[in-house]
């Protein structure tokens, strides 16, 4: 099973080249993977039919009860048989449709045969997630197909309303599916339908939730809207989607799960009331179209009614005739969508107005759809009419709510076999007034298709016995009564051989007197459905751009009050309702009046930003409770949290700094004291709030605390700086991601940054700025006194200050004193105090970088820390003498540190699997000369990685915004005469 499904998907991913190379001829290859499934799905006929299955089973996510299992039963074998044996024949069909200039032939062929492999899937699938997941892929798929012909309006339109329907009914069903999976204590549907849970109040409420995702499938009112707007797809769509496969998908999952929960509220009334009203809507509106195609799709939305009664009444005997009805349906309503596209492909219309003559132009044609019309209407010897008979007497035999479906049916019995007239008589008849239409022959190959469905009818209405014990497999799952019914042409004449007379002779009524039924129905008409959908989601747009505009006001302030009350509203409401605190022991106010002292002062810090207006002093303030956070670490005895606190907080200031160079002084937004007194309350419960929550947490741990094992674990490598070994050993996969996570933020930032770099192609040169060196090329990046440079440079042709990354012009540092670029600084920037200091700890502090690196395994360091400080020495140069000398410190753009940081982990980490696994430390022991005894492990490499990436990270950031603000700072202050000092 899991093999025939696959090579749907498979062959779906070679349909475009197929088609590119065979043309229309490749169809007949892609409807193998269907033929095989059909013939498959024949011989295990007997086995299913005498109540056996097919199982194949495979663990996919035992810790969520996720199993990909498939099962083979009698109601699935059914579905089998249309699926795939309607697929194989619309796909042969479809080679004569289109011809080999059909546009995006190769991507509709592959998404049709992909579509066929996920409705194979959905019936087969014995797990409820499964069933989602192939029950979203038909959505996808019909979404694609519907639009296939992207480039009108009508075909976008229906194919997201389509999407929009089905889809969020996908999702209320997968509600429903999480709730069905707690209560059973299992997802796998047949052990759900084995043992179903007991009646409950959750049960009912994912029995809804279920129902919703079933009927907005099968187009059952008021989710009914969508399908005949699918008919903008190709006929071949139709007549498999919209009649063999996707709509029956929930009637399928109505029937699949009605012996387990028919009895359940409100199984029975929900679906035999909406049933019952989609099959006289769809008939009634089905009388007053004019396009064929039209008229099969109301009729579909009808039958489809017609069908979920019968699936939805829970009975012994209404689940042998909805079987059989499910079949019937398949084999006529197929070839007459098939048909429609013969008619349509031959006379280039399929308005009936314009139609006639065809039955003698066309009698093959016109006797397919002859054939097929008589089974839809019910008439004899054919199938639909055993089908029809059995539905008829077995609703007859229930209860009064089945009687009172029964009227429905026979009313909507009526209406088919009066949109039925209409159809054949539209499409064939000789129109008083209207022309012959002329029309050019059908190959045989193109009627064939069509044909052995409508022969299927035929034979299948005397031979209907056969299929007594396939569906009687299926209906021997619901408790059996006194006196069975079976499948049989002829039951004699009684009240429902009455019955089925009366609509025959209610829909011969109805067809003769379609003037006034025409009349009648534009009077009574309501609003259109599409109207009523698209006024809907109007509505939806205004609201949400009302509610945007209402809470999107480009106040970060107003945000994060949003945001932090929505959260501390839903703590607050936990905290109160489960009180989450009793026998959490009291917290500890201090381990040593250090802390107490450090804590005080922070937070004193933390309420002076409160009330604080201008930019500068907000960043200071939060930067020292940063730096108070580090002191508690200090005091609690973690150096190694404590150093890198220190660091990111003397990086963090530094960058807001230099942020705070193109924003004004004080703060925008005007603070009027009651907003104040408002948003400080918030600010102070929502921290509080995450302090308490913490409090709780800690509390109720249960568990033995993972320190010990860490710290033994450590020890057993001969290390003892346990959270390096943490970092880049134990979790090392999270340092991985967050390494990555920390490059991407950084070049996001950066890219915004540059940004207008994208639009420089054609920028006119503009004369050097003071302080650029005399020689200095123009930004357009050509040398003086020679032709512009359009050749492309490498890396290695690269000047240093090019390699730096730094905008054309930086080049231009006049010779060294204290700092190689500080005499372009204006006298009023320099500080020779700064450039001394700067000078003096530039190599030092790389040395203790190194240092920071290289001692993590048994002091406090690390690669994280080691390259902040790092980068901290090269903003000391930076600060200390302007964008000149970050250029003469750094010879290479920053974002080849980055890259060589990212590649040297993820090559470390790769290059564990030599010894199987994904980042598998080893270390390498020997004597080195003049050093002695060492050792190197990956666990450094590693280190040397993350050191990499977080220096190029520091770099990249400083080189965009400080030295690129620089020089916009340059360029937007007043140019000299001349353009120079």
């Amino acid at each position: 099973m899991s093999v025939l499904i696959l090579c749907h998907f498979a062959l779906a991913l070679f349909a475009a080249p197929l088609v590119r190379r065979w043309g229309t001829r490749a169809f007949l290859v892609l409807a193998l993977p269907p033929a095989a499934a059909a013939v498959w799905a024949l011989t295990r006929w007997s086995t299913t039919a005498a109540g056996g299955t097919d199982t194949t089973e495979w663990r996919w996510l035992p810790a969520y009860h996720v199993d990909w299992a498939l099962r083979l039963d009698a109601l699935a074998e059914l579905m089998v048989l249309l699926a795939a044996g309607v697929g194989t024949l619309v796909l042969v069909y479809c080679a004569s449709y289109f011809d080999d200039r059909s546009r995006q032939l190769g991507r509709f062929a592959g998404n049709l045969l992909a579509f066929a492999g996920a409705m194979l899937g959905l019936v087969l699938a014995d797990d409820l997630v499964l069933l989602y997941i192939f029950w979203e892929l038909t959505t996808v798929f019909s979404y694609l197909l519907i639009g296939q012909t992207s480039d009108h309006k009508r075909n976008r339109r229906s194919a997201l309303q389509a999407l929009t329907v089905t889809a969020l009914g996908g999702l209320t069903m997968l509600v429903g599916f999480l709730l069905l999976g707690h209560e059973a204590g299992t997802y796998r549907i047949s052990a759900i339908l084995a043992d179903p849970p007991p009646p409950s109040a959750a049960l009912s409420a994912a029995v809804v939730l279920i129902l919703v995702g079933a009927l907005s499938k099968s187009a059952i009112w008021p989710f009914s809207l969508w399908l005949p707007n699918a008919m903008a797809a190709p006929t071949p769509v139709s007549a498999y989607l919209h009649a063999a496969a996707m709509v029956k998908a929930g009637v399928y999952l109505v029937a699949r799960l009605a012996p387990a929960f028919a009895e359940i509220t409100p199984w029975r009334p929900l679906l035999l009331v909406l049933g019952s009203l989609t099959m006289l809507l769809g008939g009634w509106r089905a009388l007053r179209m004019n396009d064929l195609k039209l008229v099969l799709a109301y009729g579909t939305v009808s039958q489809l009614g017609f069908l979920t009664v019968l699936a939805g009444a829970g009975g012994h005997d209404t689940g042998l005739a909805a079987t059989a009805m499910i079949l019937g349906h398949a084999l006529f309503k197929a070839p007459l969508f098939l048909v429609t596209g013969i008619v349509d492909h031959a006379t280039g219309t399929r308005d009936l107005r314009k139609l006639s003559g065809l039955g003698r132009r066309l009698p093959a044609v016109c006797a397919v759809a002859v054939l097929a019309g008589a089974s839809m209407a019910a008439l004899p010897p054919l199938l639909g009419f055993a089908a029809k008979e059995a539905a008829f007497q077995t609703l007859l035999d229930g209860s009064t709510g089945d009687r009172w479906a029964l009227a429905a049916a026979v009313a909507g019995s009526a209406l088919t076999t009066a949109y039925t007239l209409r159809y054949l008589w539209g499409a064939f008849a000789r129109k008083p007034g209207v022309p012959d239409t002329g029309a050019h022959p059908v190959p045989a190959a193109f009627l064939a298709p069509p044909a052995v469905l409508a022969l299927a009818c035929l034979v299948l209405g005397p031979g209907v016995p056969r299929l007594q014990d396939l569906l009687g497999a299926y209906a021997a799952q619901f408790p059996a009564p006194g006196h069975p019914y079976h499948l049989a042409l002829w039951h004699g004449a009684g009240l429902a051989l009455g019955l089925s007379a009366a609509a025959w002779a209610g829909g011969l009524l109805l067809f003769l007197a379609s003037g006034p039924v025409l009349r009648v129905g534009h009077a009574l008409a309501l609003r259109s459905a599409d109207r009523v959908f698209g006024g809907m989601l109007l509505a939806l747009e205004r609201t949400a751009l009302q509610c945007t505009g209402l809470v999107q006001r480009g106040s970060l302030p107003a945000y994060l009050v949003t945001t932090m009350s929505v959260v501390l509203a839903g703590q607050i409401a936990v905290l109160v309702v489960d009180e989450p605190w009793t026998g959490t022991p009291a917290p500890r106010l201090w381990d040593h009046p250090t802390q107490a002292a450090v804590a005080l002062l922070t937070c004193a810090v933390a309420l002076l930003c409160l009330g604080v207006r201008r930019r500068m002093k907000a960043v200071v303030l939060a930067g020292l409770t940063g730096y108070g956070t580090a002191l508690l670490f200090v005091a609690q005895g973690a150096p190694d949290l404590a150093l890198t606190q220190f660091c990111v907080e003397t990086v963090s200031m530094i960058v807001y700094v230099l942020v705070l160079r193109r924003m004004p002084v004080y703060f925008e937004e005007n603070f009027s004291r009651w907003r104040r007194l408002m948003r400080m309350p918030v600010a102070l419960a929502g921290g509080a709030a995450v302090a308490v929550v913490l409090w709780i947490m800690a509390g109720h741990r249960r568990a033995e605390s993972a320190g010990a094992a860490m710290v033994e674990e450590t020890a057993h490598h001969g290390l003892k700086d346990v959270v390096a070994t943490i970092l880049v050993d134990l979790r090392a996969w999270d340092t991985m991601g967050e390494s990555a996570v920390l490059a991407a933020a950084a070049v996001g930032v950066t890219s915004l940054i540059y940004l207008h770099r994208r639009t420089d192609a054609a920028e006119q040169p503009v004369l050097p700025l003071p302080g650029d060196h005399p020689h200095a090329a123009l930004r357009t990046g050509d040398q003086p006194g020679t032709a512009p440079h359009t050749a492309p440079r490498t890396a290695w042709q690269a000047s240093r200050y090019e390699s730096a990354g730094l905008p054309s012009g930086d080049e231009g540092a006049p010779e060294r004193t204290w700092l190689a670029a500080s005499a372009t600084l204006a006298p009023e920037r320099r500080s020779l105090v700064l450039e001394v200091v700067a000078r003096l700890i530039f190599h030092p502090v790389l040395v203790l970088s190194v240092y920071l690196l290289l001692c993590a395994e048994n002091l406090p360091g690390g690669g994280f820390v080691a390259g902040l400080t790092a980068g901290v020495a090269f903003i000391a140069r930076y600060l200390a003498g302007g964008r000149h000398e970050l250029a003469d410190a750094v010879r290479f753009k920053a974002g080849l540190f980055t890259g060589l940081g990212l590649f040297l982990s993820t090559a470390t980490a790769l290059g564990g699997l030599g010894e199987g696994t994904v980042l598998h430390g080893w270390t390498w022991h020997g004597h080195l000369p003049l050093w002695g005894d060492a050792h190197l492990s990956t666990a450094v490499l590693f280190d040397c990685g993350v050191y990499l990436l977080v220096l190029g990270v520091v770099l990249d950031i400083v080189r965009a915004l400080g030295a690129r603000i620089d020089r916009q700072i340059e360029r937007a202050g007043p140019r000299p005469e001349g353009g120079r000092a």
